[in-house]
């Protein structure tokens, strides 16, 4: 026989899901969808982004909107790494005019102040922005 079929890949990181690390998965929510109006919200945002997009073609040319994607993408990128300080993505919420939006972290408690939050493992949390792992940067609750 030969030696390769005897061998069970494995990828490094382990199996998506790996219940010490990230919890019990649920299938609720691979059952049940958004909720219908956060998807009105959603669809209602992408046509107002399109006809946006459509009178600055109109207005300034078709380059406009191609280098304001561009620095979208740009900005998006740019992440501290996993750890302590979670990234704000302050520049990209600037130029997208999203700081004038109030969400529901504005007025109730920050999420990553709850008494279930789990700490982040910046290792782990490395090693799944390398590719070297699977799964979620970090798992957000008990």
């Amino acid at each position: 026989m030969e030696e390769g079929s005897k061998t069970i890949a494995h990828q490094i990181g382990g199996v998506q899901n790996d219940a010490l690390r990230f919890g019990l998965h649920g299938v609720k929510s691979d059952i049940v969808g958004s909720h219908p109006l956060e998807s009105a919200q959603e669809s209602v945002r992408r046509t107002h982004e399109e006809l946006k997009r459509k009178c600055i073609i109109n207005t300034y040319g078709t380059a406009f909107p191609l280098k304001m994607d561009l620095d979208r993408q740009i900005l998006s990128r740019f992440q501290r790494p996993p750890g302590v300080i979670p990234s704000s993505m302050l520049g990209l919420e600037a130029y997208t005019g999203s700081l004038d939006n109030i969400g529901f972290e504005d007025y109730l408690n920050d999420p990553r102040e709850s008494e279930t939050f789990r700490p982040v493992d910046m290792h782990h949390g490395m090693e799944v922005r390398l590719g070297l792992s699977k799964g979620p940067v970090c798992p957000s609750f008990i």
